[in-house]
């Protein structure tokens, strides 16, 4: 308790040094006083999600027995959370956060650790989140939410869970992560990560267009917009520097935690037929603001865009560029991905990449809408990639779902979330290792 009390102490003394004027636009008084561990005085309560209810009964009939996995794997449903998207596992109290590309973050929580959420809630419903889909979670605690235009820090999200108010900063204000004139509707869904090795926030940034014009450039490599950007997690000074550019559209990215490198998945150009071009994994060789993932000379793997097949790529990107580790199958929508560190899963899983394949949204031949999982070499790089959990698809091309993030659970289990059917999966193992 004694603890609990200076954790809390500290934190409301590091925010009463920074806290500044600037706040977002639509959100700015609650942001002050939260800020400030003082109430919004708002009537405000969170939406409680159902979960024991005839929805959650058919998604374990209707959807559940139509999932193929390795033997002696077992799926079941976790929680029920509309929109569920990007996922961020608490330390110890069985909490998932759950981002959404709409205007809610939830908190799916365990109470009786029985692996399965007793209760889905609204989480810092005061907070008025803009595209909320990427939160992110330190080892210490630190609960962070990447939005479409501003990056918000909960220095004890687990401490204030039942509360409608909670301590909230924002680490890049409204307006200041892309700029205001940038703002759009499409690949906005930021994800985060913090990185073992300098203790910074790193979000990835999708540019907007399906391929950008010329015109675009040089804005979009200087302030990390279809690239990857890392800045101190705490307030103060901001250090913020671009460490990836020529990156179409970002949706996951992870470190590995035997060599600290940084891994993330890339959604590829659109238009291009039902085979073309390839979607990637990749791996960063080095963090620096010339290294260059091909976009948008590039549309995927190494085929060239066709606004862009006739130009002569720029020496600066040529001589930085870096070839995708894994080619996946076209239009598939790779987004979440994690390392798995568990101790669940037979050895053969150890360190291995989960990633989560959305699905086609155009292709006339659907595909995707599973699970990924790529096993790595003695030197770190991919060796070979092969589906682990599919089945959301029917034979005729018919999504009974849409996995989106795979994260592992406090137990060593692995959970998918589907913002199709608004759910969270949870896969363990109970064969022989």
């Amino acid at each position: 308790m004694k603890k609990s009390f200076k954790l809390l102490s500290g934190i409301a003394f590091i925010l009463s040094l920074f806290i500044t004027n600037s706040y977002s636009a639509g959100d700015a008084e609650q942001i002050k006083a939260l800020s400030s561990f003082k109430k919004t005085g708002l009537d405000v309560k969170g939406e409680v999600i159902p979960q024991n209810t005839k929805y959650a009964e058919n998604i374990k009939k209707n959807i559940l027995p139509n999932i193929k996995l390795p033997q002696g794997f077992k799926i079941s449903l976790f929680a029920v959370a509309p929109d569920a998207r990007h996922m961020a596992v608490g330390r110890n109290k069985g909490t998932v956060w759950i981002g959404t590309r709409k205007t809610k973050v939830w908190q799916a929580t365990d109470r009786d650790m029985d692996n399965v959420a007793d209760t889905v809630d609204q989480f810092a419903p005061t907070v008025k989140f803009d595209i909320p889909n990427g939160p992110c979670y330190s080892d210490d605690g630190h609960l962070y939410i990447a939005e479409r235009n501003r990056v918000l820090w909960f220095p004890a999200a687990e401490y204030f869970m039942e509360s409608p108010d909670t301590v909230a900063i924002p680490i890049i204000d409204q307006g200041k992560l892309i700029p205001e004139a940038e703002e759009s509707y499409n690949h906005t869904a930021r994800v985060c990560a913090i990185s073992k090795k300098d203790n910074k926030l790193y979000v990835s940034m999708g540019q907007p267009f399906n391929v950008a014009g010329p015109e675009k450039y040089p804005l979009y490599d200087q302030v990390g917009i279809g690239g990857i950007i890392r800045f101190n997690r705490f307030p103060g000074k901001l250090d913020r520097e671009v460490v990836a550019i020529g990156i179409r559209n970002s949706v996951g990215h992870a470190f590995n935690p035997k060599d600290g490198s940084l891994w993330f998945t890339d959604n590829q150009v659109d238009g291009m037929g039902d085979e073309t071009p390839p979607g990637e994994l990749n791996r960063a060789p080095r963090l620096a603001s010339n290294v260059w993932y091909g976009h948008p000379y590039y549309g995927g793997g190494n085929v060239r865009t066709n606004e862009y097949k006739d130009k002569p790529i720029p020496e600066e990107y040529a001589k930085n560029y870096v070839k995708p580790q894994v080619e996946m199958i076209a239009h598939a929508a790779d987004l979440g991905m994690m390392f798995y560190t568990g101790k669940m899963f037979p050895k053969k899983y150890h360190n291995a990449i989960f990633s989560a394949q959305h699905g086609s949204w155009n292709a006339v031949k659907p595909r995707g809408a599973r699970v990924m999982v790529t096993y790595l070499d003695s030197k770190g790089n991919a060796q070979k990639t092969e589906p682990f959990a599919e089945g959301w698809m029917t034979d005729m091309g018919t999504y009974l779902g849409r996995p989106v993030d795979v994260q592992q659970y406090v137990d060593g289990s692995l959970l998918v979330s589907d913002d199709k059917a608004g759910v969270i999966y949870r896969i363990t193992y109970e064969g022989k290792k």
